[in-house]
């Protein structure tokens, strides 16, 4: 089986690897590019870019297009290969950020957290490919039914994340518990199938693998199940250059298995976490530090949450976490070590291709 160049549309990849989109400010310009300039995919998260304590709604908005058109610049001025955008469908200002990335002529705009139907429309400069993230065969049906009846175009790639993910899940509490049942081994060759049927009419739709994936062994596995790459988020964390402070990353390595804990997001989905004081305080209800004077993501109500996630993972992306925690996938105990992207990659590879050889 190969591992090599792999190709989204016309975006062309020496290495099968996209880094996951990770908010609030964890994957920024640092990281992506120094991903993207070994020839993976880097992919900024377009969320919670903008700082708006204090401020309101219209200067939220203004300031979150201003910080993302910044950051991709940024990432510009760093390495001359792809990169990404990773932007949550479920936040109030997704057509602004869809559009200052498109405008700025970005290679690749990922987008999940609820189902980007109304996406190709949003996007008219011919040039950016579209990559909609799915949990199951059944969205990725939804999506390309919709887009190719209403727009008469397909994904340029599909992102199938599985359960064991980090940050926001797109299952039910009842489908995380069915880890029987509900695994990315299982959902993976359903998806590939049905993009299959759709890609029959035009061109090929590469299936990108996500969640759990921590070494090349899980990679080659996910290759041998039909995907043409994997996504990746938490191995990246805890990289030099990954843009959160020095406290994040090492509550990832003093992290144990029973720490890794899942939550209920005011994004309105359940989502994985390092537990810590902050966590235990809202597990039991607790209204912690709550204030919103923006509404940044269209699922969350004010009057029902016991906390605002924007301000916690804000303060967690700048080292405080007394005042907020990190997100993870389920793997994230399993990281010893801070080391530098191209030493990740370089080990993912090799230990991918040997996998892959003796298979």
């Amino acid at each position: 089986m190969k591992f090599g160049e792999f190709h989204i549309g016309s975006v062309r990849l020496a290495v099968p690897i996209i880094q996951g989109g990770m908010g609030v400010r964890v994957s920024s310009s640092a990281l992506a590019s120094a991903v993207s300039n070994e020839g993976a995919l880097g992919v900024i998260a377009a969320v919670g870019l903008g700082d708006a304590e204090g401020q309101d709604m219209e200067n939220f908005r203004e300031r979150s297009r201003e910080s993302l058109v910044s950051v991709i610049r940024e990432t510009r001025a760093r390495t001359k290969n792809p990169i990404g955008v990773n932007i949550m469908c479920a936040l109030t200002n997704y057509e602004d950020l869809v559009d200052a990335a498109q405008e700025e002529g970005i290679d690749v705009i990922i987008s999940g957290a609820g189902l980007p139907l109304r996406l190709p429309s949003l996007v008219k400069n011919g040039r950016t490919r579209l990559v909609p993230i799915v949990s199951s065969a059944r969205a990725a049906y939804i999506i390309c039914s919709a887009w190719k009846k209403r727009y008469n175009r397909l994904p340029d790639a599909i992102v199938v994340e599985g359960p064991l993910a980090g940050g926001h899940l797109g299952y039910s509490w009842e489908e995380l518990a069915d880890t029987a049942h509900v695994t990315l081994e299982r959902i993976l060759p359903e998806v590939v199938k049905t993009v299959h049927v759709f890609a029959e009419e035009g061109r090929p739709i590469p299936v990108i693998a996500a969640g759990g994936i921590f070494d090349g062994q899980d990679i080659a596995r996910m290759i041998g199940l039909g995907a043409s790459a994997v996504q990746m988020a938490t191995r990246f964390v805890c990289t030099h250059e990954c843009d959160v402070a020095l406290e994040y990353k090492q509550s990832y390595l003093a992290a144990g298995k029973e720490d890794i804990v899942v939550i209920q997001s005011p994004v309105g989905m359940p989502g994985r976490v390092i537990k810590n004081a902050f966590v235990e305080r809202i597990l039991k209800g607790e209204r912690v530090d709550f204030g919103c004077a923006y509404r940044c993501l269209s699922t969350c109500d004010p009057k029902k949450v016991n906390y605002c996630i924007a301000k916690a993972l804000v303060n967690a992306a700048k080292g405080m976490l007394d005042k907020g925690f990190a997100m993870c996938g389920s793997n994230a105990h399993r990281i010893n070590s801070i080391v530098s992207v191209k030493e990740l990659i370089t080990e993912l590879v090799s230990q991918t291709r040997q996998c892959l050889a003796v298979s």
